[in-house]
C-alpha cells in the first residue's frame, strides 16, 4: 500500500470519528463562535486562541469516549500466539498450571497455581517464585532439548504436599515475536502418598504385633519341649500363658478382618431402625461380669421413650462393647462408669460413656483412634488390648454417618460421645 493511500485512509478515519461527536457537542461549538466574535472585535490576532479551539476539538473527542479497559491476562495475549482459547480452558483444570516462555518467565498463570502459589506477576522470572533446583533445571533441560520432563516434589509450607511436575513444549504456531512456550503442571499427589504411608505402617504395626505372640509361643515351645519336658508344675504355668498369647492373636486377626469388612461397604449407610435403650441394655449386661472383676459399676441411664436411629445392630453393639470395656478397664480407679442416652422424640439421639479414671493428656486425644495408637503402650497390652478398637468404633460411626467426640482432663477422666 502507498504512502499517499495510508494518509487518505487515516483522514477518512479521523473525519468519520469527529463529524457525529461535532454534530453531538453543537451547542458548545456554537459558544465557540460567540466567544471568537468577541475576541475578534477586542482586537484580539487569530491565532491568540489557537491553543483554545486544539484543547475544544480534543475534549470534543474524548467526550463520551468508552472507558480504556485492560483485557484479562491470557496466553494469547502474553505470548502474542494464536493461544488465546487456551486461556479458559487451563483456568478449568483443578490443577496447578503455569505457562512458562523459553527465557524463563511467566507468561501465564491458571486460577488452580494461583491459588496454590499466588500471584504470580506477568513476565517475572521462573527462578523468582520456584525455589525448587530440581524444578529449574527440569525446565531449562525441557526449553534447550525440547523433550518433555517430570519429577516428583515435595512442599513443605504452608502444609505438607507432594507434586508430580511435569513440563512440555506447547506446539500453537508461529508468533510475532518468535517465542515458544512450555506447559509447567501439577499434579497433586498428596492423598496417594499418605495412604501409601498409612498402609505400610499399618503392615508394620500389624507384623509387630503378632511378632510379639508368636515369639513367646516359639520360646515356650521349645522350654516345653527341653528342660520343662519331665516338669510338670511348669508346663501348666506355661500352657496357660501361651494359651493367652493364642487369644490375643485371635482377638488381633478378628479386629483387623472387621476394619477390612467395615472399609469395603463405608459407603453403604445402613437403613435399619435400631431402639438403642435396649441395645445399651444388652451391652451393659454382657460386661457385667468384666465389671465385676474389675470392681465397677456401670450406671446406665436411658429416656422412657425408645431412642431409634439408622444402623446396623450388630455393629453398634461392637461399639458400645468398645467403648464401655475401655471405660472400665482404663478408668478402673474411678469404680463407676456412667452411661447416658438422650434424644428421642425428633431430637438428635446422643449416647455419653463417662469414666472417672486418670483420664488422657491433651496431645494424644486427636490420635487415640489411629490404629495400633496407644498412650501407654504397656498398660494396653496389659489389658489385652489389640490398639484397634477404638479405630473400629470410628469406622462404623463414620458408617453410620456419626460423629464421636472425645473430652478428657488429667485426672478428671473422659467422656465420650456418640452423636448421631
Amino acid at each position: 500500500m502507498r504512502n499517499e493511500d495510508i494518509v487518505l485512509d487515516g483522514a477518512k478515519v479521523f473525519w468519520r470519528t469527529l463529524l457525529p461527536r461535532l454534530k453531538a457537542e453543537r451547542g458548545l461549538l456554537g459558544l465557540s463562535v460567540v466567544l471568537a466574535f468577541l475576541a475578534a472585535l477586542a482586537g484580539i490576532h487569530p491565532l491568540a486562541v489557537l491553543p483554545f479551539w486544539i484543547v475544544l476539538v480534543a475534549a470534543i473527542l474524548n467526550r463520551g469516549a468508552p472507558p480504556v479497559q485492560t483485557a484479562p491476562a491470557s496466553v494469547g495475549a502474553a505470548v502474542e500466539t494464536k493461544a488465546d482459547p487456551l486461556a479458559p480452558l487451563l483456568d478449568a483444570l483443578d490443577m496447578p498450571v503455569l505457562v512458562v516462555a523459553a527465557d524463563e518467565t511467566v507468561v501465564f498463570q491458571n486460577a488452580a497455581a494461583e491459588k496454590a502459589f499466588g500471584t504470580i506477576p506477568q513476565d517475572s522470572y521462573l527462578s523468582a517464585r520456584v525455589r525448587s533446583p530440581g524444578i529449574l533445571d527440569m525446565v531449562r533441560e525441557t526449553i534447550a532439548t525440547g523433550k518433555v520432563n517430570q519429577i516428583e516434589h515435595a512442599e513443605r509450607l504452608p502444609s505438607e504436599a507432594v507434586y508430580v511436575v511435569r513440563v512440555a513444549p506447547v506446539d500453537i504456531g508461529s508468533d510475532v515475536s518468535g517465542r515458544r512456550i512450555f506447559l509447567l503442571t501439577y499434579r497433586d499427589i498428596s492423598q496417594a502418598r499418605r495412604i501409601d504411608r498409612m498402609r505400610s505402617d499399618f503392615v508394620a504395626n500389624a507384623s509387630h504385633e503378632l511378632r510379639t505372640p508368636l515369639a513367646s509361643l516359639r520360646g515356650f515351645i521349645e522350654t516345653l519341649q527341653g528342660p520343662a519336658r519331665d516338669d510338670r508344675k511348669a508346663q501348666e504355668k506355661f500352657f496357660g500363658i501361651m494359651h493367652e498369647q493364642v487369644t490375643r492373636m485371635s482377638r488381633l486377626v478378628d479386629d483387623l478382618l472387621s476394619l477390612s469388612r467395615l472399609e469395603l461397604k463405608s459407603h453403604i449407610a445402613p437403613d435399619d431402625a435400631v431402639d438403642l435403650g435396649p441395645l445399651l441394655g444388652h451391652v451393659r449386661d454382657s460386661l457385667a461380669p468384666l465389671a465385676g472383676e474389675l470392681d465397677v459399676t456401670i450406671a446406665l441411664e436411658v429416656p422412657e421413650t425408645p431412642v431409634f436411629v439408622q444402623g446396623d445392630r450388630d455393629e453398634l453393639v461392637e461399639v458400645f462393647e468398645n467403648l464401655i470395656e475401655n471405660a472400665c478397664k482404663y478408668g478402673q480407679e474411678g469404680k463407676q462408669v456412667d452411661v447416658r442416652l438422650t434424644g428421642g422424640n425428633g431430637h438428635q439421639a446422643e449416647v455419653t460413656v463417662t469414666d472417672h479414671g486418670p483420664g488422657i493428656p491433651a496431645e494424644h486425644v486427636p490420635r487415640i483412634t489411629e490404629r495400633f495408637y496407644r498412650v501407654n503402650v504397656e498398660a494396653s497390652r496389659s489389658k489385652k488390648g489389640t490398639g484397634l478398637g477404638l479405630a473400629i468404633v470410628k469406622h462404623i460411626l463414620t458408617r453410620h454417618r456419626a460423629r464421636l467426640l472425645i473430652h478428657s482432663e488429667v485426672g478428671k477422666g473422659t467422656v465420650f460421645k456418640v452423636r448421631f
